[in-house]
C-alpha cells in the first residue's frame, strides 16, 4: 500500500465522531462514539525512492552547531523531491539552520543524537503568509515548513530546538509573526513521529489547513506565554497520540480562524482524535478549543489522556460573540485529572479572547455549542469541577452529558443557558456549597440544583457601515 493511502486510512480509522440527540429528557439526549478500527501506534515510514545523507559531499552539511547548514539541508530536500521523493537523513550531530522547506513525497529523518538548532537571526527565516491567532498575516516561516505539499514526514529520535530569542508576539514596530518550529500549510498526508522539541514564547507544531495528519510519540517542551505545543488550525482528519507535552501555554489548541475572515473562509477543524497523551501546562489550559472558532470546530474525540497540571483548566472550550460558527460533537472519555489551578472543565462562549478587527455582527456572530460529552473522568483535588456558566441565552448550549465523574473537588458544577443536559453518576467529595448551580438549564439529573443568576453578557456586535469582504 502506498504510504499516502496508508496514512489516510490510519488517520481516518482512528477518528471517532460523537452525536448527541437534541431535546430534553434522559432518552432524548444520548452520547455515542463511533467505534474505530485499531490503528498501529508506531507507523514505520517507508518512502520509495532515494535516500540522501546531508553529510555527503554533494550537500556538505557540517553538523558542528557553529557553521550554518541551512543551504546544505535545503539542497538535499530539493534534490530528494526532484528525484521523485524519498528520505533525507540527518546523522548524529548539531545542525544550525534557518527555515527549510519540505517538498512532496519527502521524509526528513532525524537520527538519534541529532539536534536541529534554530538560528537566532530573523534574516535566516523566509517571509510568507502565515496564520496568527486566526488571521492570515505576513510572518516568518517556521524552522521546518511545507506549503501545498503531500506525503511528507518528519520522523526519528532527534531533537528540534528553537532559538528562544525568536519567540514572542508581533508588535507595532515588528509586525511580522515570529517563526514556529514545525508548520505545514495546505498539506495532505503529514506524519510527525518520535522526535522532541523545545522552544519558548512561540508554537512548536502548527498544521494549518491540512488533511490527514498523524502526530505520534512526540515529546514537546516549551516555556512562558504563547509557548503552545500543538496548534491544529483549520485541519481535517487529525490524530494526536502517545505524546508527552509540557508547555508554557496550551498543550494542544484547536482553532479555525477569527472574525469575518475566518467565518467567510469557513474552514473548520474537524475529525480530530487526541488519545493516550500526557499534558502539563503552566500558563493556560492543557487542551484549549478556541478561542479562534469562526470556521467551526466539530467531531473531536479526546480519550485515555492524563492531565497533571494547568494554570486554568484541563479542558477549556472558549469563544465569544463576534466569532460565530459552531463548536459541536466534543466527546471526552477516560481521563485522569490532577494538579489544576482552575479546575477540570470550563466552557466560556461569551467572553474569551479579544474581539479583534472585523468581528461577525449580530446573532450570526454568537457562537453555538452543541453536543458536549464528558464521561468516565477521575479528578483529584480540582478547585472547580465544571464551570459552564458563560453561555449566551440567544445561542443556548444544545446537549451536554456529564457522566461517571468521580474524585475530589472544592467546588461543584455551574451551568447556564443549556438544554438537553444529562448529569448521571457524578460522585465527588470534598466540595463546599452546592454540587450543582444552574441558570436557565433544562434536562435530567438536575434535582436539587441551586438557582443562580445568569452570566454577564458582552455588548452586542453591531454591523459595520460597509459590509465586510475578504481583502
Amino acid at each position: 500500500m502506498q504510504r499516502r493511502e496508508f496514512l489516510t486510512r490510519s488517520v481516518q480509522a482512528a477518528v471517532g465522531t460523537a452525536m448527541v440527540a437534541e431535546g430534553t429528557g434522559a432518552q432524548a439526549v444520548k452520547a455515542s462514539a463511533a467505534k474505530s478500527s485499531a490503528t498501529k501506534t508506531a507507523v514505520k515510514v517507508v518512502a520509495k525512492g532515494v535516500e540522501l545523507n546531508v553529510r555527503d559531499a554533494a550537500f556538505g552539511a557540517v553538523g558542528d552547531g557553529v557553521a550554518k547548514d541551512t543551504a546544505a539541508l535545503q539542497k538535499a530536500l530539493d534534490r530528494c523531491a526532484v528525484l521523485g521523493g524519498g528520505v533525507v537523513v540527518l546523522p548524529a550531530g548539531k545542525y544550525l539552520i534557518g527555515s527549510v522547506q519540505l517538498r512532496s513525497k519527502t521524509t526528513l529523518r532525524l537520527e538519534e543524537g541529532v539536534e536541529l538548532l534554530g538560528s537566532g537571526e530573523f534574516g535566516d527565516y523566509a517571509v510568507m503568509q502565515v496564520r496568527w491567532e486566526g488571521m492570515w498575516i505576513e510572518g516568518y516561516a517556521a524552522l521546518i515548513y511545507a506549503v501545498d505539499a503531500h506525503d511528507l514526514a518528519v520522523v526519528g529520535a532527534g531533537k528540534i530546538l528553537g532559538n528562544e530569542s525568536m519567540g514572542g508576539r508581533p508588535t507595532k514596530d515588528k509586525p511580522l509573526r515570529h517563526p514556529a518550529l514545525v508548520e505545514f500549510l495546505r498539506c495532505d498526508g503529514v506524519h510527525l513521529q518520535g522526535f522532541s522539541t523545545h522552544y519558548a514564547r512561540m508554537w512548536n507544531v502548527h498544521p494549518t489547513c491540512c488533511t490527514n495528519v498523524l502526530i505520534e510519540g512526540l515529546t514537546i517542551r516549551s516555556t512562558t506565554g504563547n509557548g503552545d505545543g500543538i496548534d491544529v488550525d483549520s485541519c481535517k482528519h487529525v490524530v494526536i497520540r502517545k505524546c508527552d507535552i509540557a508547555t508554557g501555554d496550551d498543550c494542544v489548541s484547536l482553532k479555525s480562524g477569527r472574525g469575518e475572515e475566518g467565518y467567510t473562509l469557513a474552514m473548520a477543524t474537524e475529525d480530530v482524535t487526541i488519545e493516550d497523551c500526557t499534558f502539563f501546562d503552566n500558563i493556560f489550559a492543557c487542551i484549549g478549543i478556541g478561542s479562534e472558532t469562526s470556521g467551526g470546530i466539530r467531531n473531536v474525540k479526546i480519550r485515555r489522556c492524563t492531565f497533571t497540571g494547568a494554570k486554568t483548566f484541563a479542558l477549556y472550550i472558549k469563544s465569544r460573540p463576534g466569532r460565530g460558527a459552531t463548536i459541536e460533537n466534543i466527546v471526552c472519555e477516560d481521563l485522569d485529572v490532577s494538579g489544576m489551578t482552575g479546575g477540570f472543565l470550563r466552557f466560556n462562549l461569551t467572553a474569551s479572547g479579544l474581539l479583534g478587527e472585523d468581528p461577525v455582527p449580530g446573532l450570526a456572530g454568537i457562537p453555538q455549542g452543541k453536543n458536549f460529552v464528558f464521561r468516565n473522568v477521575r479528578v483529584k483535588d480540582v478547585p472547580v469541577l465544571v464551570d459552564g456558566s458563560s453561555v449566551h441565552p440567544l445561542k443556548m448550549l444544545e446537549g451536554l452529558v456529564l457522566e461517571n465523574i468521580t474524585g475530589t473537588c472544592k467546588k461543584g458544577i455551574g451551568l447556564a443557558n443549556a438544554r438537553g443536559v444529562v448529569i448521571h453518576g457524578v460522585h465527588v467529595t470534598g466540595f463546599e456549597g452546592p454540587l450543582l448551580s444552574t441558570s436557565n438549564v433544562h434536562g435530567v439529573g438536575l434535582a436539587g440544583a441551586t438557582t443562580v443568576d445568569g452570566p454577564k453578557l458582552p455588548a452586542e456586535v453591531v454591523a459595520p457601515a460597509v459590509a465586510y469582504k475578504l481583502h
